[in-house]
């Protein structure tokens, strides 16, 4: 890839969770730094709004779940640093790639099908549709599915360790900075990591049985936060008080996966920086890893530290 900007312009009912979760490797560390720009539901800033045309923001928000867990602010940082979202007069570099995601059309033919809903056919590296659609493939490929090393594919994408933070910080900027954690999230987000490594139990509420199930884990985490919520992922999803997809996540946020909102099978809390923690499923162990808030499972958040100062 060659940056024409750079370079010319400038639980109980909680027992199989069909999504696992990552490791312990946080995407903290693997985006040194970056703050929100990993997060999967966040929602576009001020700047992103004024910044970003209507149509290629929508296009970056659908084309994301291309890779399990990038950001849509990713691919956006891309789309500015390469034609400023294809504002660019040609759209040509001087090392011959093309298009509004700046693509060899020789490197363009590897990722580009199948072909997205919307884009060309056959598909072209000048459309942006195909473009970033191929470019989440490229991504996804080289590292970025599931954070599992996000620096390194924005590496392969263009060979420049200024050009990944240039991308990072971008991505930064248009991302929503998340609520600042009351102290009782904070609590709860603690016990959480204390709890990391212990071993999942069907109906489990703590080390006294052996081991936590998703919703026995979130329960204990605001219990030692002081506040109550109840023992069942879906009734905890009902407690709320509840939060729309995309809405900015605050750490203690409480992530809810299921069919459809009736149907709630598992819940995670959420940490901060894309990542939650879990106990996800028989044979396994309390954990890190992304959030996973742009899987079809997603069905929403709560927040529970707003009850701060007074348990249910």
């Amino acid at each position: 890839m060659s940056s024409l900007l750079t370079k010319t312009i400038g639980g109980i009912g909680c027992a199989v969770l069909a999504l696992p979760l990552l490791g312990a490797v946080t995407i903290a560390a693997m985006l040194g730094g970056l703050s929100s720009g990993g997060s999967m539901a966040t929602s576009p800033s001020k700047h992103a709004l004024a910044d970003i045309p209507a149509r290629m923001l929508a296009l970056y928000q659908r084309a994301a779940p291309e890779c399990p867990g990038l950001s849509w602010t990713i691919l956006a940082a891309i789309g500015k640093v390469e034609t400023d979202h294809a504002r660019h007069p040609t759209m040509v570099s001087s090392a011959g790639a093309v298009g509004p995601m700046q693509f060899l059309p020789s490197t363009f033919t590897t990722y580009a099908h199948p072909v997205p809903p919307g884009g060309k056919m056959p598909p072209t590296p000048w459309d942006p549709v195909d473009a970033v659609y191929a470019a989440a493939r490229l991504l996804c490929v080289n590292g970025a599915k599931n954070g599992k090393n996000l620096r390194r594919a924005l590496w392969h994408y263009n060979h420049s360790d200024t050009y990944v933070n240039q991308v990072l910080k971008i991505a930064d900027r248009y991302a929503t900075a998340a609520p600042a954690p009351t102290s009782a999230a904070g609590k709860a987000v603690a016990f959480a990591r204390a709890q990391l490594g212990t071993p999942y139990v069907w109906g489990g509420d703590g080390p006294a049985e052996g081991g936590f199930d998703c919703s026995g884990l979130t329960q204990a985490a605001y219990r030692a936060a002081g506040i109550t919520i109840p023992r069942i992922a879906q009734d905890q999803y009902h407690h709320g008080p509840r939060f729309p997809k995309g809405a900015p996540l605050a750490p203690g946020d409480l992530l809810f996966f299921g069919s459809n909102p009736r149907k709630i099978t598992h819940v995670s809390l959420y940490i901060g920086r894309g990542q939650a923690i879990d106990a996800p499923r028989p044979g396994a162990v309390t954990r890190q890893g992304p959030a996973r808030t742009n899987s079809p499972s997603f069905q929403g958040t709560t927040r529970p530290s707003v009850r701060e100062g007074g348990a249910r």
